[in-house]
């Protein structure tokens, strides 16, 4: 493998466009309102530097020193006995790919509907979600979404995702800040932004509110997926380790900063209080397809307003999704498998996979609960992958010798080797004794449930034993340099 990103923008142009996504838009401003607007930013903020970037940070290196995927990077640093963690910390984010390119496809669909037919949205919001999520329109909207990233994947790193990336993400922030501008000067906004900035700090002692932090700061800056790994992997040997994590995740909080600054001031403004909250806890998808084009319906301007919102919703879920396509490609890709071929396997598996969700929404639900979970599951791989590869040698390579950065070393060192891990523990443990204890207690082991802890345990153990299979078909462990 030769192939190389041209220069450090490139490089982190992508890597923020993989990081920024639907999450961002879609999921940060409900997540933060349910929990509390500003107390929430404090754990989501605390969650970033101990969890989020150090595992950013070891994902760059195994991508790196590696040059391989996942399943191929676990192998050369940690053994092949290890291999299977990388599958799965593969696995999980293919999985989510697939359901993921139906959200891409329902934005594609608003973004034209802003356009063509922005009175029917508009003026019934939640018959046409119907519409758009039920019907074959959703799988079409998929297939156009993966065909779309399936020809920027093809033609490679430099030519293909660096190029998009450079013009996305700078379009991404431009619009974002017009958005929020607009709705800043709305009458009644401020109300919005003292919720989003203004702690009531007595949520902090409430467990939910740092668990969906932690989720969301794994969600929504990538860290746990591989992602950044397979990016590494055509890092040049200049590019340093640290300084592009930290600026991937810091530029991720941001926009999604920027997100809120769009969605609870609009809210806010447009509603009483009351029923503000009440419709920024309607889910993703009812606040981001049902909720905002009723209330840009109601704004002056509305239509140009909602037309960026959803081009900016597209610009961020395109270019997530060609990191979780470049990642299947990048594992084909260590199998032998040349890139055109990999691309379309990936795309048709997409395609296959992603397509029950496409088609039902209790489906979508089930995979999104599954492994936004299992995110979990596998940032603790990452760290103990690197754990087992020696924590001290991991450091050395990545921050320095010691003497040089102690700071950092410190921080670093002390997130991979003892705070991710005890936070997984923390974290799952909790939520699986209030999911039998107190919200399923009668059948939280049923794995035909929509969301139970019987339905994580099956998913995520056959994805473990695929991995495993996977991990024994690999070729040789050494790492390729050139």
């Amino acid at each position: 493998m030769t192939e190389r990103f041209t220069s450090r923008w490139g490089l982190l142009a992508a890597c923020i466009g993989m990081a920024i996504g639907t999450g961002n838009i879609w999921r940060f401003p409900r997540v933060a309102a349910a929990n509390g607007g500003g107390a929430f930013l404090v754990p989501w903020v605390i969650f970033l530097f101990v969890w989020s970037v150090p595992l950013l940070v070891a994902e760059f290196h195994l991508g790196r020193t590696s040059r391989r995927g996942p399943l191929g990077a676990f192998g050369a640093a940690v053994g092949p006995r290890s291999a299977w963690m990388g599958g799965f910390v593969a696995f999980t984010s293919l999985f989510i790919f697939a359901y993921y390119s139906v959200v891409t496809g329902w934005c594609f669909g608003y973004l034209l509907s802003s356009v063509t037919r922005w009175d029917a949205m508009v003026g019934g919001p939640e018959t046409y979600w119907s519409i758009v999520s039920e019907s074959h329109w959703s799988a079409l909207g998929q297939l156009v979404g993966l065909i779309a990233a399936a020809l920027v994947i093809r033609v490679g790193i430099a030519s293909g995702i660096e190029r998009v990336s450079k013009l996305l993400i700078p379009a991404l922030f431009v619009l974002l800040v017009i958005l929020a501008g607009y709705a800043l000067t709305q009458p009644g906004a401020s109300q919005g932004v003292r919720f989003l900035f203004v702690p009531d700090w007595s949520l902090l002692l409430v467990p939910s509110t740092w668990l969906e932090a932690a989720s969301q700061s794994a969600w929504s800056t990538g860290a746990g997926w591989g992602l950044l790994l397979v990016y590494a992997a055509y890092a040049r040997d200049k590019d340093d380790p640290v300084t592009t994590p930290l600026l991937t995740g810091i530029g991720n909080n941001s926009a999604s900063i920027l997100a809120a600054l769009v969605v609870l001031p609009t809210t806010f403004a447009l509603l009483p209080r009351t029923q503000a909250l009440e419709v920024l806890g309607a889910g993703n998808q009812g606040l981001t397809f049902i909720t905002m084009p009723g209330l840009f319906g109601r704004m002056p301007g509305g239509q140009v307003i909602g037309t960026f919102f959803f081009l900016a919703l597209s610009f961020a879920a395109f270019s997530s999704l060609l990191s979780m396509m470049e990642l299947g490609v990048r594992t084909l890709g260590d199998q032998g498998i040349g890139r055109d071929r990999a691309t379309w396997i990936t795309a048709a598996f997409g395609l296959a996979v992603g397509l029950p969700s496409a088609l039902s929404m209790p489906v979508f639900n089930n995979q999104d609960w599954v492994w936004g979970i299992g995110l979990l599951v596998t940032g603790f791989l990452i760290s103990l992958g690197v754990i087992k590869s020696g924590l001290g040698r991991f450091l050395d390579e990545t921050v320095g010798p010691p003497g040089r950065r102690p700071l950092v070393r410190i921080w670093i060192g002390a997130s991979i080797g003892g705070i991710i891990p005890l936070t997984f523990v923390v974290l799952l443990g909790w939520w699986f004794y209030k999911a039998i204890t107190e919200y399923d207690p009668e059948l939280w082991w049923n794995p035909l449930r929509e969301f139970s802890v019987g339905t994580c345990v099956v998913q995520w153990t056959l994805g473990i034993l695929i991995a495993v299979l996977a991990s024994r078909l690999l070729p040789g462990q050494t790492p390729t340099h050139d």
